[in-house]
């Protein structure tokens, strides 16, 4: 055996009919492989929450240096004369909110479920840009620009410095402790799950300003979304007793028939 290794030593390995059959099976079995990496990644998995039957909500807001910025306007669901969505991402996705800093996160398709269900989303329906370097508002919502090295804040000194972009993703809404914190690829932070909250600031380095406003009343104005009556009890308290449907007479006795009504002065508003 020794001989039998010594004497192949250097020498290649042919194959009959040349080379060119081997190379095409590594590319195939290369190329497969890279395919099944790739829709692992891309193809998001329709069992992987949010799904198009979940209907989330997630606190967010902007600060910009020193205080924290208006929530975006509109909810993006407006259609034309014809009776389809003016925004092009809403129709897609259905992601938007109603002017109340909360994301309604309820997915039309799988372009924002499962690992699709990322901050960039939410971004793109409103037109808003979240880079490296800089925050953009679009038009409509202001057209402010924070920009690392061009808009400058003013420390806890009073003296002014460049701030820089940084997104701080809260696991819950109740809870400033626990957060991830981003300094890139932010469009694809992902909503893991209901109830999270996003800071999006652009301050001095260091400055976590903490949960947005819109979390504390998170789940009043979930619970308004989907239907639910909008109460503010808190919890342990006793919500009030709903009105009866059925009519009463002048002791509170049920009566069998509606009372006559007498038609008085109509107003309009409300």
């Amino acid at each position: 055996m020794a001989r039998l290794a010594q004497k192949g030593k250097g020498k290649k390995v042919r194959f009959k009919g040349g080379t060119l059959f081997p190379a095409v099976v590594v590319g195939v079995a290369v190329i497969g492989a890279a395919l099944i990496v790739y829709s692992r990644a891309s193809i998001p998995d329709r069992n992987v929450p949010p799904t198009v039957n979940d209907h989330w909500h997630a606190s967010y807001a902007f600060y910009g240096c020193n205080e924290w910025l208006p929530d975006l306007q509109g909810n993006k669901e407006e259609l034309d004369t014809t009776g389809n969505f003016l925004n092009d991402t809403f129709r897609r996705t259905g992601i938007h909110s109603h002017d109340d800093g909360v994301m309604h996160w309820h997915p039309y398709t799988s372009a924002a479920t499962g690992r699709n269900a990322k901050l960039g989303v939410f971004l793109d329906v409103y037109g808003v840009e979240v880079s490296d370097t800089k925050i953009v508002f679009p038009d409509d919502q202001g057209g402010a620009v924070y920009e690392e090295g061009e808009t400058k804040c003013l420390d806890e000194s009073g003296k002014s410095v460049d701030g820089e972009v940084v997104v701080y993703a809260y696991n819950s809404f109740d809870n400033a402790d626990d957060f991830s914190t981003y300094i890139t690829n932010f469009d694809d932070i992902r909503l893991k799950q209901d109830a999270m909250a996003f800071s999006i600031v652009f301050a001095p380095a260091g400055v976590n300003p903490g949960l947005p406003p819109s979390a504390a009343d998170l789940p009043r104005l979930g619970a308004a979304d989907s239907g639910a009556p909008a109460t503010t009890t808190a919890p342990g308290d006793s919500a009030p007793p709903a009105e009866s449907s059925v009519p009463v007479d002048s002791t509170g006795a049920p009566v069998t028939e509606a009372p006559t009504t007498v038609a008085g002065p109509t107003t309009t508003g409300g």
